[in-house]
């Protein structure tokens, strides 16, 4: 539905131009801006609908005022409003022209009377591209569509610019890459490595943001190699290029970073459907603890002890460090701490006993433990890659079954408090949790037991620990 003198074509939303007529009517420009023309280009789908004008953050107020069913204002000191307009959610900000003090990212807010100086100061030429609604004349002044068409990250102004007005750009970049499966281009590329440091400008939340939306790309992998490369990772998350330990003469270990990468690539394969921040995390950092725990043992070998505990620790150190919510540093760091567990059951011959514990110890995080420690392996070597394939569906296939017997996600012991309460003669209290844990471990153990059987187990329990039922105790 649109037309420039380029030759490029722009889908542009019939609301667009509705809102347009608004502002062209009242005499000023609106165009629609940013990753809706983006994406327009690339013919993908867009719920965003982002607007600059020449009108002021008041004008605008007014006009959408008259024309939305609901306004906000919560964006007008940098010059935003926005607005439902037609059941479709906007926003309107005024042409900026802004100066920065290069020591926080907060700009000095100035607005401006022209469009290709408010499309010089966005991040990249990708999103430097505006349609003016309702007339649909298309505006690339720093060649957004040629970038588009290189699979390029590129920013519309100098880099050194543009990263000192805001370093989070940097990871921004990174983030694209990943997004978009784009290079990024070289003098932008030199930019970001010699300007890594400004990195610790940007608070901790808005780094942890940037980095999420990053790990939620399509491939995360090429912003993570970004970031290492360009030194940004050592500034936030050091632990992940600590990871390209040196190999010894014998290759007798793996390189860590890349089978981490290869085990997140591995992990994005079996996601069901919408991208899992967990599982990714956890694929990334399961094996983090690997540089702190290397050891050699007396034959020569290369080993790692207890680099699973010790990962789960520096994973949890990492994700609060960076102002994760605390369910998502408790669930990674629960399934890099039980990634390990697996390995040696096709040999141990595990008891019910030891799969009931696996199950309960995992919780909640079963399902992405089983992803997770299928992505852990990465070995070339296919009889070895089928034996534990195999050995992990015969795993699964034993939880399935134990599961049918009872219910492993939530097991319990035989006799609920009260239960213990009335055959030991106690009140609540200690000895009541003592027991109740004694049960829960005989159930785990044993699986459940008749109810004659569990009260007598307990009373010979009660007895060895001195807790014998009282004398009146019925």
């Amino acid at each position: 539905m649109s037309d420039n003198t380029s030759g490029t074509q722009i889908t542009v939303p019939p609301v667009a131009d509705d809102l347009g007529r608004v502002f062209a009517d009242a005499g000023f420009e609106l165009h629609l801006v940013g990753g809706s023309v983006r994406d327009a280009v690339l013919r993908r789908p867009t719920n965003d609908l982002d607007f600059t004008t020449d009108a002021r953050p008041e004008d605008t107020e007014r006009l959408l005022a008259g024309a939305c069913s609901t306004v906000w204002t919560t964006g007008a000191e940098f010059g935003t409003i926005g607005g439902m307009f037609r059941g479709r959610q906007v926003e309107v900000t005024t042409f900026r022209a802004d100066a920065y003090d290069g020591v926080t990212r907060n700009p000095k807010v100035r607005f401006g009377d022209s469009l290709t100086d408010d499309l010089e100061r966005r991040d990249f030429t990708v999103n430097a591209m505006a349609v003016s609604v309702p007339g649909h004349v298309f505006a690339d002044p720093f060649g957004g569509i040629a970038d588009l068409a290189r699979r390029t990250v590129r920013t519309p102004a100098a880099p050194e610019s543009s990263f000192a007005d805001d370093p989070l750009r940097m990871l921004r970049a990174a983030r694209f890459a990943a997004q978009l499966d784009f290079a990024i281009e070289a003098d932008t590329l030199r930019a970001m490595t010699g300007m890594a440091a400004e990195l610790e400008r940007i608070t901790a939340e808005r780094v942890r943001d940037e980095f999420t939306k990053l790990m939620l790309a399509p491939d995360p992998v090429v912003g993570i190699r970004v970031l290492v490369e360009t030194g940004l990772a050592e500034r936030f998350v050091p632990e992940v290029p600590a990871m390209r330990m040196e190999i010894d003469e014998h290759a007798q270990h793996k390189d860590v970073y890349e089978h981490s990468l290869q085990v997140l690539r591995n992990a994005i394969g079996l996601e069901d459907s919408e991208p899992d921040l967990v599982l990714r995390l956890a694929a990334l950092l399961h094996d983090i603890g690997k540089p702190d725990t290397k050891g050699v043992n007396e034959s020569g070998g290369v080993t790692f002890h207890h680099h699973d505990v010790v990962g789960a620790r520096m994973a949890r150190a990492l994700m609060r460090r960076l102002r994760f919510p605390k369910a998502e540093v408790q669930s990674v760091s629960q399934l890099i701490s039980l990634h390990l567990r697996f390995y040696g059951y096709g040999d141990a011959g595990w008891t019910d006993s030891a799969v009931r514990r696996y199950v309960t110890d995992a919780g909640g995080e079963l399902e992405r433990l089983h992803k997770l420690v299928r992505s852990d392996c990465t070995t070339r070597n296919r009889r070895k890659a089928e034996r534990l394939r195999r050995d992990y569906d015969a795993f699964e296939e034993r939880i399935a079954r134990i599961r049918a017997e009872e219910d492993l996600r939530a097991v319990r012991p035989d006799l609920d408090g009260n239960a213990i309460m009335e055959l030991l003669g106690l009140p609540p209290g200690p000895e009541i949790g003592r027991a109740w844990k004694f049960l829960k471990d005989l159930r785990l153990e044993r699986g459940p037991l008749p109810r004659e059987q569990a009260e007598a187990e307990l009373l010979a329990w009660a007895e060895r620990e001195g807790l014998g039922p009282r004398p009146d105790a019925g």
